[in-house]
């Protein structure tokens, strides 16, 4: 039951981070003005929002990626994970640092600290699962 929840986890993950990716790509401004916060973190710059954009195309497929692959799960969920974690940590320290009130916190966490928990949770799963395994495949050898 638990690698299932995992692996959707991953799935909704990857489909999420790919949906935002296209929605950055293909209507950068739109998502500028759509997403609740950013548009107080400067002023609009389209190249930038793109750019971002086509990282959460590879945190997305990443994560699918790690969903349909077994043998390299940990590599694809951690890869993702660990940038997610850095964006969320960086939002903490913006908070730490003045630039924004604690409320910016509660109002980026479906997005931004969820995404990361999500992540580094299945990551560590993955890491579980494949130790927990070798043990076994060695006795039987």
């Amino acid at each position: 039951m638990l690698k299932r929840t995992c692996i959707a986890v991953a799935l909704v993950l990857g489909v999420a981070a790919i949906a935002n990716g296209i929605f950055m790509l293909i209507d950068p401004e739109r998502w500028y003005f759509s997403v609740p916060g950013v548009t107080t973190t400067g002023p609009f710059n389209q190249h930038f929002v793109r750019d971002i954009g086509l990282i959460f195309l590879f945190l997305g497929g990443a994560f699918l990626l790690g969903a349909a692959r077994p043998d390299l799960r940990i590599a694809f969920w951690a890869a993702p994970s660990i940038w997610l974690l850095g964006h969320a940590l960086f939002h903490f320290w913006e908070v730490a640092a003045g630039i924004c009130g604690p409320s910016a916190l509660a109002r980026d966490f479906p997005a931004v600290t969820l995404p990361a928990l999500l992540g580094l949770a299945i990551t560590v799963w993955a890491i579980a699962n494949v130790r927990g395994a070798a043990p076994a495949a060695g006795r039987l050898a």
